[in-house]
């Protein structure tokens, strides 16, 4: 607590009152510093709730650290988890584009000789009807 330091003297009337007239008669303490310790008797609550909120922070403290170290190799798994999958999809997607390539290539061989049965199919139709003549 801050300590007050008067600028002044006191008045010359209060300093020759004689003791009895400056003290309080229920506690005894002194009028003149009867402020001060009432002020630090609420300061003194003031800490006591304070300290009341700290206690166990130590033991939150570690449970919270554990928690964070819980958390975090938790997250270093997940991490390598979804490195994994990412590897796993990119290869899918890799051969989903093989086989979509091959697909496509198959698809125009297969029009290409389905083209060249029609011809040769024409071709027959053609034989066949100069040859019944």
């Amino acid at each position: 607590m801050d300590r007050h330091i008067p600028m002044h003297a006191l008045p010359e009337e209060i300093q020759q009152m004689s003791h009895e007239e400056k003290v309080c008669k229920y506690c005894g303490v002194s009028y003149l510093i009867l402020h001060e310790f009432k002020a630090m008797e609420e300061k003194v609550k003031a800490m006591e709730k304070e300290m009341k909120f700290y206690q166990g922070s130590v033991e939150r403290e570690r449970r919270l650290q554990e928690k964070l170290q819980s958390l975090s190799q938790d997250f270093e798994q997940y991490k390598i988890d979804n490195e994994s999958k990412t590897e796993r999809i990119r290869d899918a997607s890799m051969q989903l584009k093989s086989q979509q390539n091959e697909f496509q290539r198959i698809q125009t061989e297969l029009s290409h000789f389905q083209h060249e049965l029609k011809i040769k199919q024409r071709q027959s139709q053609v034989v066949g009807n100069r040859g019944a003549k």
